[in-house]
């Protein structure tokens, strides 16, 4: 298995349930090309169970009664157990969980669900609870050339340095993506010749001109050249990189995480709405997917480069963790403490905390930094858009509030 290490590597908690010979029911959340329906083959396999495969979205209730009547039987006759394994596990409907619960709690089967979807919100909640969930993540440029070398071998083919480069490049972490190219621009240089050598511009045509037509270092040059845009609050310049990035193949992916990135980095609490906007440009990349997600980039693009900018919550962040690692032993104050079991409060727990909704203004004047930090300051309010109103709302809060009110306990 290429990829995802921190479950399938020598320490990962997958590669122990399979040297137990031990799985449980769960689900693998990822994007798409992570290896979701090979990494529940290859566990299934390794632990010594038989596999069963129904798609949520095809598969209905028969298909699925006789998946478990052979799992039944499989058990009985030659004490195999069976994982079934679930794909788009999120559209399961009620007449097939009715069906699947019993027997993954009895023990008859073990599922494995795949999904691209957030299954907090997509998969059923009585699903949910009788599964482990486990995340997958897009694979890193090192372990897709290791696909790449894995493809080329099994083809008897090669490829030079800079299709290589492309290959992985264009992928953005999809494995599925990758070696699909991969086929295709065998073919398309199998075409050319008998000798199979795969090259940039085999690469570029088996993605329709969508390839990078720069070299890296011009790539990264164009990249920051939009962040630095957007930052700098000139919106044509800005759609002009982002635009100039699409058409050389870049991934909307990629571009929607520097999206996001950069509406806390450098709009901040100027304007809290850029994050909405971004992740929802973000979301949109994965619901809507190219050409059409064009118009949500270029939308959250345009927004950011026209909000107003600040940079507190960036410095905020690096002062806090400086501190942090200087002093990452401070104990939490005793009245911060939580005092909720039993034996807390002979420890003093809790004792003296002000519960700041029984004050005016649900402010009351109390420490909550630890006492080896002092009086120590990290973040700096700038006067830019909505960041002005709500540090002034802030400090007025702070201002006008006193220490004169009673100090009811809370237990």
């Amino acid at each position: 298995m290429v990829g995802q290490r921190h479950l399938v590597g020598p320490e990962g908690p997958l590669r122990r349930f399979v040297d137990a010979r031990q799985l449980i029911s769960m689900i693998l959340w990822g994007p798409a090309g992570t290896g979701k329906t090979t990494l529940a083959r290859i566990l299934a396999s390794s632990a010594g169970y038989e596999t069963e495969s129904i798609s949520a979205v095809s598969s209905g209730v028969k298909e699925l009664r006789d998946v478990l009547a052979r799992a039944r039987e499989r058990r009985a006759q030659h004490d195999l157990r069976t994982v079934l394994f679930i794909d788009e596990v999120h559209r399961f409907n009620k007449s097939q969980q009715d069906l699947l619960l019993p027997a993954t709690e009895s023990g008859e089967i073990v599922l494995i669900g795949a999904t691209t979807e957030n299954p907090y919100f997509e998969v059923n909640a009585a699903l949910m609870s009788r599964a482990t969930l486990w995340r997958l993540n897009p694979l890193s440029g090192e372990e897709l050339g290791e696909l790449v070398t894995r493809g080329l071998a099994l083809r008897g083919a090669r490829a030079d340095d800079e299709a290589r480069a492309a290959l992985i490049a264009s992928a953005d972490g999809d494995a599925r993506a990758l070696l699909t190219t991969l086929d295709t621009a065998l073919v398309l240089a199998r075409a050319e010749g008998d000798e199979a050598v795969i090259t940039r511009h085999h690469v570029a045509q088996a993605r329709d001109g969508r390839l990078y037509h720069q070299s890296e270092d011009t790539h990264y040059d164009q990249v920051s050249a939009l962040i630095k845009s957007i930052r700098g609050s000139d919106p044509d310049a800005a759609l002009y990189w982002l635009v100039t990035l699409l058409e050389s193949g870049e991934s909307p992916r990629f571009l929607a995480r520097r999206l996001v990135i950069l509406a806390s980095e450098d709009v901040g609490l100027a304007d809290p709405t850029g994050l909405v906007v971004a992740e929802a440009a973000a979301r949109a990349v994965e619901f809507v997917g190219l050409p059409e997600a064009r118009l949500n980039l270029a939308h959250a693009t345009i927004y950011l480069a026209l909000a107003p900018k600040s940079n507190s919550v960036t410095l905020a962040l690096g002062a806090v963790t400086r501190a942090v690692r200087e002093h990452g032993g401070a104990s939490v104050p005793s009245d911060l403490r939580d005092a909720h079991y039993a034996g807390a409060a002979t420890l003093g727990h809790g004792r003296g905390y002000r519960y700041p909704h029984d004050f005016p203004r649900a402010w009351v004047a109390q420490r909550y930094m630890p006492e080896e930090l002092g009086d120590a300051s990290f973040f700096e309010g700038r006067s830019e858009g909505r960041e002005t109103s709500l540090v002034a709302q802030w400090r007025e809060r702070t201002a006008r509030a006193t220490q004169d009110e009673p100090t009811p306990q809370v237990e």
